[in-house]
């Protein structure tokens, strides 16, 4: 994986050559990537849904995350992206059943990692059950949902926690059921605004329907 081929950008987000997953992080080089958040609406609730990172990640391992994302290789486009939803979640969708976001430009630094993505940000709308999700356990480990008005407050409000719903694969390969409390650090360190304006994103997507 570290030797995936990435397209690579200078600051004005102009293609500049191709670099390895490895050196694109090393570096600190901008590269695209494909976020999509699924969405669904019961009872009048709306829900927003998280992926848990599996504890064999190198980066972010045990964390909540985008439902489900992850980097344009070299060769593909925007569109392309979509075989990562299949890829982790085992859900089939289709180009036209996502609704664009646009693109959010964001950096996050460790002190052997730079991550500069820029983040092309797809909305779905779930129909289906927790289990229609079939996981690449070697990537995802379980799935969540939370009212979505929670993870709004949770990040623009003054909850300081929230409770999300949903399930686990656990150590006998079953998906357990799971109700629990999380807090902003059980998530994925993105930067706050990029949360922030994900969240007003999909807020005005929700409020059309």
């Amino acid at each position: 994986m570290e030797n995936e081929m990435l397209k690579i950008f200078d600051d004005n987000k102009t293609q500049i050559g191709i670099a390895t997953r490895e050196e694109v992080h090393r570096l600190g080089h901008w590269h695209e990537a494909f976020h999509c958040w699924f969405i669904t609406r019961e009872d009048d609730t709306d829900y927003i849904f998280f992926q848990l990172r599996s504890d064999m990640k190198k980066d972010y391992p045990n964390l909540l995350d985008i439902t489900a994302a992850g980097h344009l290789l070299a060769h593909e486009t925007v569109q392309d992206g979509i075989r990562e939803i299949n890829e982790e979640l085992g859900i089939d969708v289709s180009s036209n059943e996502l609704e664009s976001l646009g693109v959010i430009d964001y950096c996050v630094e460790r002190e052997d990692f730079i991550d500069k993505e820029i983040a092309n940000i797809f909305l779905y709308k779930f129909k289906q059950s927790f289990e229609d999700f079939r996981l690449q356990k070697e990537e995802v480990v379980g799935v969540f949902k939370a009212e979505f008005n929670d993870f709004h407050d949770l990040w623009l409000g003054g909850l300081k926690e929230i409770n999300i719903t949903g399930f686990k694969i656990d150590e006998w390969g079953t998906n357990a059921l799971v109700h629990t409390i999380v807090q902003r650090n059980n998530f994925v360190p993105h930067e706050k605004s990029f949360y922030q304006n994900v969240i007003k994103m999909i807020r005005q997507k929700i409020a059309q329907y």
